[in-house]
């Protein structure tokens, strides 16, 4: 086999280790190999390209945004073009029964509408042994026969509940898993590919076709979409020092976590479930009270707005370090509940639903004062500042409750045209921009969202870990 169980294991540990030493993202990325790199291999090569292919289909099988699939045309013609055998994988949302049949047949019309092959792209439905993550033979024999240029799709990879196995894993956990490891690294580049091209710029947890297939493939290179989005706009994002957070899942008070440890920030905007922890802790911090409604009352607990004393706690640290070194943070100063009406308190058993007037105001003045601190830094010669944002500040999908999300929109185009570099993160945050205005109105908006937050903090999306790995030997 092509790599030893031994070294699988080791490479499993340094992945799931987190270690404050690993080298940041940019000098990750200055390590991996570009899609050009592999330039000179010839016509006939078998490479597997980790594409983006989790994208969503109606009832009816039409697909809602195609952009993930766009994103791999590029690196596909570069294939086309030096006559390689591509096999394409990947996942399509958490469900194994999903299958890549639909996305073959979009993707077969999108390479047209470009002006590349556009016939039948097979999808292989069985490929590997789930419990012992062998690569089945049938599998390796159907690429195996593939004539030079061909396009193949191997089934959703979630299918195989090993495709998962080091989301939660501990190291003490690999031992027992090192055969199925095993089977699965080595069997994917003996049997199927020793090339590997990862495209799936979304792709950010520690699924196995991301993030152990590099350690036995011979060679491993970012495709074109991807190389450019990580190298350009990324690194530009990780400048940001406007920070604008919201929505209703409390763990990304994680991300955001993060992203301060990394001291670029100067101004955290705060919305929605995460803002309530950052409130109450904020209020208790300078010896005031803030009662969150039913988001602090355990009765709640099973419910998504809930928010645990942990929480809370966690958001006291995190403001008690911004503060050490100058952030500020904009909180609501006011709330529009579930009856439309806005209050300065939010009653027990109630909720909010958006930002009230008086807080439209505040972002309206902070951005304002942000401005003034750009025209100042490019005064001085030091460049245009950069702002992320990532989420809406309520329940924005109903017009009673997306006045502050528009509003704030507005606000996107109002620091661009003045000259900020302004992204956004993909997921509800994109699709309020596509809603209230369109991507013209900031500098870039990413088509993913949990990548985005996890590379703006301190520790690198495992994807890019594990092609820092291959790349250093």
């Amino acid at each position: 086999m092509s790599v030893t169980k031994e070294r699988v294991v080791e490479w499993c540990r340094l992945l799931l280790e987190e270690s404050a030493e690993f080298p940041a993202l940019e000098r990750c990325l200055d390590a991996i190999a570009p899609l050009d790199a592999l330039a000179g291999l010839p016509a006939g090569t078998r490479v597997l390209v980790r594409g983006d292919t989790d994208v969503v289909y109606d009832a009816a099988g039409q697909i809602d945004d195609d952009s993930r699939l766009r994103a791999l045309i590029e690196t596909l013609r570069f294939g086309f073009q030096r006559g390689w055998v591509q096999i394409l994988y990947g996942h399509r949302g958490r469900d194994p029964q999903l299958s890549l049949q639909p996305v073959a047949e979009t993707l077969r019309g999108l390479l047209k509408a470009h002006g590349l092959p556009d016939g039948p792209i097979p999808v292989i439905a069985d490929w590997m042994n789930d419990q012992t993550g062998e690569i089945l033979d049938s599998a390796a024999a159907a690429i195996a026969a593939l004539p030079p240029g061909a396009l193949v799709l191997l089934e959703n990879t979630r299918k195989y509940k090993l495709e998962q196995v080091l989301w939660k894993a501990k190291p003490a956990d690999l031992p027992a898993l090192a055969d199925r490891l095993h089977h699965y690294a080595a069997g994917m580049a003996d049997k199927i590919a020793d090339v590997h091209v990862n495209e799936g710029f979304a792709a950010s947890n520690r699924d196995l076709s991301s993030t152990l297939v590099p350690v036995a493939t011979r060679y491993n290179a970012l495709g074109k979409y991807i190389d450019y989005e990580l190298k350009t706009h990324l690194r530009r994002t990780r400048q940001a020092e406007l920070v604008i957070f919201s929505g209703l899942k409390i763990e990304k008070l994680d991300d955001l976590q993060m992203i301060l440890e990394r001291r670029m920030v100067r101004m955290v905007i705060a919305a929605g479930s995460l803002a309530m922890a950052l409130k109450r802790a904020a209020a208790e911090l300078d010896g005031g009270k803030f009662e969150m409604g039913a988001a602090g009352d355990p009765a709640q607990s099973q419910s998504k707005i809930y928010i645990p004393p942990e929480r809370v706690q966690q958001a006291k640290a995190m403001i008690s370090l911004g503060r050490s070194y100058g952030v500020e943070f904009v909180l609501p100063v006011d709330f529009i509940l579930g009856d439309g009406t806005a209050s300065d308190t939010i009653p027990p058993g109630g909720a909010q639903f958006d930002v009230g007037p008086k807080t439209i105001a505040l972002h309206e003045a902070k951005v304002q004062e942000f401005i003034g601190y750009h025209q100042r830094k490019c005064a001085a010669g030091s460049g245009a500042a950069v702002v992320f944002h990532n989420g809406v500040f309520g329940m924005f999908e109903k017009d009673e409750f997306s006045h502050g999300t528009r509003k704030f929109i507005d606000q996107l185009r109002h620091m661009t045209l003045q000259g900020l570099e302004v992204y956004v993160g993909g997921g509800e945050g994109g699709a309020a921009l596509h809603r209230y205005g369109d991507d013209s109105w900031v500098t870039h908006c990413f088509t993913a969202g949990g990548t985005i937050l996890k590379a703006l903090g301190t520790q690198p999306i495992p994807y890019i870990k594990a092609l820092y790995l291959a790349a250093c030997g």
